[in-house]
């Protein structure tokens, strides 16, 4: 088995926290400053916001940072 290295990435579950406080995007997008296309490809994974959004989005939810946003550094995995 060939081995390979995963890369680095930023999980988050902002989605998660959206729908529990009943907001949409484009509202949650509002009271962080952004756009809701910004909250669309975030959610999905598509797109990892800066430290200052990030931040903005830990202190709307009144969590800290890293509940909402997990770092994977990656690692080894199985190539089959």
């Amino acid at each position: 088995m060939k081995k390979k290295m995963n890369e680095e990435s930023i999980y988050n579950k902002v989605y998660e926290y959206r729908v529990l406080a009943r907001l949409s995007q484009q509202e949650l997008a509002d009271k962080v400053g952004v756009s809701k296309q910004t909250i669309f490809v975030m959610e999905k994974g598509n797109y990892v916001p800066s430290l200052l959004l990030a931040f903005r989005i830990s202190n709307f939810f009144n969590t800290p940072l890293t509940e909402i946003f997990e770092y994977d550094l990656g690692g080894q995995i199985n190539d089959e």
